[in-house]
């Protein structure tokens, strides 16, 4: 970065924030959301979850240990991103480390964005942003270099179907064994698919939308994913289907909403969501709490679960609904993310508990 070229930070309420732009010199708007996370930038940004929105971090220091090769495993999975692709529409952070420093290195933040074509704001208050954005709820933003122009209205990310976007686009198969577990990609983390293979089952990816009744499978898994779970209509019919068996069935974050949905729950949209590496939760009926890492903006709402099902996991801070289970049935969920990467590990055992049950 040889320049320093001035950028704002547009906020539908009218709210202007100065800064510099990095990364991609283009406008760009989405609904800004916060995160906490200390680290994992290479992770977050990658993470399908993200798509639609302007992600604004709030840890101080950003881009000082780079950004690493894309490595792949032998099952054809990279090894640092959690998707082929940055999904963030643009990046908000305070202070941009010119300078990088780490062992896996191999570019900048800044080069890596410009690649992407992603455009990034710097030298802004996060912390003033961030208090607003709790005080007001997400809303939406405009990321908008100097000399370019741009304003409200801009589209709300939220009523298109970001899964759709996302997802897969064929089935796709992973490692082998004597178990196969049908995964109904809605956005799918790269280290969700390490999880279930390194445990010895055969993976089935397939698009949000295929029907996975149609194929023999021990197992069902349904993935994270971005935007609203209302949009995915057709998702919860195939669910639906498949609970009229007794296969297990295991969800996270965007797959705790839709088999939520399937058994006849509802969902809402958060004031400002969860996305973070140390949200407490509990497992219901235990003083057991776990640190987790979390990236969601709509939650369960637990007062419409039905008779045969019951909450999982509580939110500590807030008491909203972090997972559920059928009384009878093997079939449970997680809002928050067992696999994390990046975060804590502390309930991978999740991904033990639902092999165990094929």
């Amino acid at each position: 970065m040889d320049r320093k070229l001035g950028a704002t930070l547009k906020l539908e309420n009218g709210m202007e924030f100065k800064g510099y732009s990095f990364g991609y010199d283009q406008v760009c708007d989405g609904e800004v959301v916060f995160s906490t996370a200390m680290v994992g930038y290479p992770e977050s940004l990658t993470d399908p979850s993200y798509s639609g929105q302007i992600l604004c971090v709030t840890f101080p220091l950003v881009g000082n240990y780079g950004v690493p090769s894309d490595d792949k495993d032998q099952y054809g999975i990279s090894r640092n991103f959690e998707s082929d692709k940055i999904h963030v529409k643009g990046l908000v952070i305070s202070d941009y480390s010119f300078e990088y420093s780490h062992w896996q290195a191999v570019k900048s933040l800044d080069q890596w964005l410009k690649e992407q074509k992603i455009p990034g704001i710097y030298g802004i208050d996060t912390r003033e942003l961030t208090k607003i954005l709790r005080e007001n709820g997400s809303m939406l933003g405009i990321i908008v270099p100097e000399g370019c122009a741009a304003d409200f209205p801009v589209e709300n990310p939220n009523q298109v179907n970001q899964v759709a976007i996302v997802s897969c686009k064929e089935v796709v198969r992973y490692g082998s064994g004597d178990k196969k577990v049908v995964l109904v990609d809605c956005g799918v983390k790269n280290n969700i698919l390490r999880c279930l293979i390194n445990r010895g089952v055969e993976v089935i990816r397939v698009p949000w939308d295929y029907d996975f009744n149609t194929l023999e499978y021990d197992g069902l898994f349904i993935s994270n994913g971005p935007g609203n779970p209302a949009l995915c209509g057709i998702t919860v019919e195939h669910i639906r289907k498949a609970m009229e068996n007794d296969k297990p069935i295991f969800g996270i974050c965007m797959g705790n909403q839709l088999l939520c949905t399937a058994g006849g729950a509802s969902t809402y949209k958060l004031k400002y969501g969860h996305r973070s590496h140390n949200q407490p939760v509990r497992m219901v009926g235990t003083n057991r709490c776990f640190i987790t890492s979390q990236n969601h903006g709509f939650a369960v709402d637990n007062a419409t679960l039905g008779a045969d099902w019951e909450p999982l996991f509580v939110n500590m801070n807030d008491g909203t609904n972090e997972g559920i289970r059928h009384k009878t049935k093997p079939f449970f969920s997680a809002q928050f993310h067992p696999e994390a990467t990046s975060g804590p590990t502390d309930t991978e055992f999740l991904f033990d508990e639902f092999i165990g049950r094929l």
